[in-house]
């Protein structure tokens, strides 16, 4: 069995969830910890070397072929204007699905994994409203975990659109 298949299929046996929750991958960027709805990760894997796209935005990466399908690479601590970081053996690319006019597959470079979360819709708390010198259009809300550590949920189909990956 594959790295791949491992997490995948690790993946698809814990997204059967009767009590309500919805699940979420969370991830580390910075010092923060964000999460992505479970059901878009298609797959996760280590950092590899990409094709770099001229004239793309700086936190496109480039591009990579995952069995035949061209995925954009998106480094999401530039996507966020959060310093550059070299990547380390935990830098990990996250394959998202992400709607849109069609679907689309998207991968994002995080610092590491964290793990895999039920929340209950009720507990989500909206994003903050900063006034118009801060975006929080990407953030689905705030949840607070058993731990006490607070994870943005994240919009991926916002974050990683067509318009605004330019």
């Amino acid at each position: 069995m594959s790295e791949t298949q491992a997490v995948n299929g690790s993946l698809e046996s814990i997204t059967s969830v009767d009590d309500g929750s919805e699940q979420y991958l969370t991830f580390i960027l910075g010092e923060e910890e964000y999460g992505v709805e479970i059901l878009r990760v298609q797959e996760i894997k280590g950092w590899d070397q990409v094709t770099h796209i001229p004239n793309s935005p700086h936190y496109l990466c480039g591009v990579l072929n995952l069995r035949g399908t061209i995925v954009p690479i998106v480094d999401l601590r530039l996507r966020f204007d959060m310093p550059p970081k070299e990547y380390t053996p935990t830098t990990v690319v996250v394959v998202l699905k992400v709607e849109g006019v069609t679907q689309r597959t998207v991968g994002i470079v995080v610092d590491g994994v964290s793990d895999a979360h039920n929340v209950v819709p009720e507990e989500i708390k909206p994003a903050p409203n900063f006034g118009s010198n801060v975006s929080t259009q990407f953030i689905t809300g705030l949840v607070t975990l058993e731990d006490s550590t607070m994870v943005m949920l994240l919009n991926i189909d916002r974050l990683l659109s067509v318009e605004a990956l330019g």
